[in-house]
């Protein structure tokens, strides 16, 4: 009797810690917005340009990074906020189907354009280290929500 009380007593911690620490993003409808195709490009251009002109290498785009950075602007434009939500489900998702050791991401929101998200992310700290961190690969995702707000996120990983 007390294996079974310890082992449901084991089962119960377990079901409350994941139900507990879970990130949640099924609560919000998503609907998917288009895609500001010549930012995207003009801001991978521009943090590669960055990273070859401080001798790092520049990073491959990747299609996988996309989808999410993808899904993640929409959660962020049907939320009306910034926000890293589901990083951890994302970040693992691109390690398990790319096989990468790590991966970072950058968000941004009402920027007029890629450089001034370029420029905003480069006098933060943490953005800035992200983009000229040790990384192989990106992704960059920016949507227009309906009031022509514009929403950026960059996917990194190797």
């Amino acid at each position: 009797m007390k294996m079974r009380l310890s082992q449901a007593f084991l089962i119960i911690s377990v079901l409350i810690l994941n139900s507990c620490s879970q990130e949640s993003l099924d609560d919000t409808d998503i609907i998917e917005a288009k895609n500001a195709i010549e930012v995207e490009n003009d801001l991978l251009d521009i943090v590669n340009g960055h990273r070859l002109s401080m001798g790092y290498s520049s990073m491959e785009f990747s299609a996988i990074a996309y989808e999410y950075a993808n899904k993640h602007n929409d959660h962020m434009i049907a939320t009306g906020s910034l926000s890293h939500d589901g990083f951890s489900s994302r970040a693992s998702s691109i390690s398990s189907e790319v096989n990468a050791e790590m991966v970072a991401e950058n968000v941004a929101k009402d920027y007029a354009s890629a450089y001034e998200a370029f420029e905003k992310w480069l006098a933060s700290a943490e953005h800035k280290k992200t983009m000229e961190g040790n990384f192989t690969h990106t992704a960059v995702s920016v949507k227009k929500d309906n009031d022509g707000h514009l929403y950026f996120t960059q996917l990194f990983y190797r």
